[in-house]
């Protein structure tokens, strides 16, 4: 028979939570691809933004970008005017449908890439501010979107296909919802 101590029992006790803990993430996980890197044409210096009249190279940080299926771009100081633009875009783009854009594109905040706007995670309500304020932050990878919402108190995260109609305009006014 085993004399287990008050001591080796802890011991014990923290060998299984470890091993447990170590199962737990060797376990399967649903996938989620990152979002993929785009190479998308860069603004120029007289560029401006589709929704805002905004100069959008002087926020590289942030730029957002649609192609269309005949080459012609369109950039916006923002993912929160990129929406605003995907909302209605026969108001921004005329005799422009959204079936005719090619790639989308916006800036991941970690990398400060262009990476697929289809594939990013979108934060709210956080600290972070962009050209025009409260912002959609885009976040290329899960681990990315976790760690930014607890260091910036965000306070949703949305798939792109999970943005409320209507939420970009909130933003403006500071809601969140």
């Amino acid at each position: 028979m085993y004399n287990i101590t008050p001591l080796n029992r802890r011991a014990a006790l923290s060998l299984l939570l470890a091993g447990a803990s170590t199962l737990a993430f060797a376990q399967p996980q649903p996938a989620r691809a990152d979002a993929a890197p785009v190479d998308l044409p860069k603004p120029g210096p007289r560029d401006t933004c589709a929704v805002c009249g905004m100069f959008v190279a002087r926020y590289p940080e942030w730029v957002a970008t649609v192609v269309f299926a005949d080459g012609t771009t369109f950039y916006f100081d923002g993912p929160k005017d990129f929406f605003k633009f995907l909302e209605d875009v026969p108001k921004y783009a005329a005799g422009r449908s959204r079936d005719q854009i090619a790639t989308m594109g916006v800036t991941d905040y970690y990398g400060v890439r262009q990476v697929a706007a289809a594939e990013a995670l979108f934060a709210v309500g956080s600290d972070v501010l962009g050209p025009m304020g409260h912002e959609f932050v885009p976040l290329a990878t899960e681990a990315d979107a976790a760690d930014f919402m607890k260091d910036h108190a965000g306070k949703h995260l949305f798939r792109f296909a999970e943005i409320p109609a209507g939420l970009p305009a909130k933003l403006d006014a500071g809601q969140f919802e």
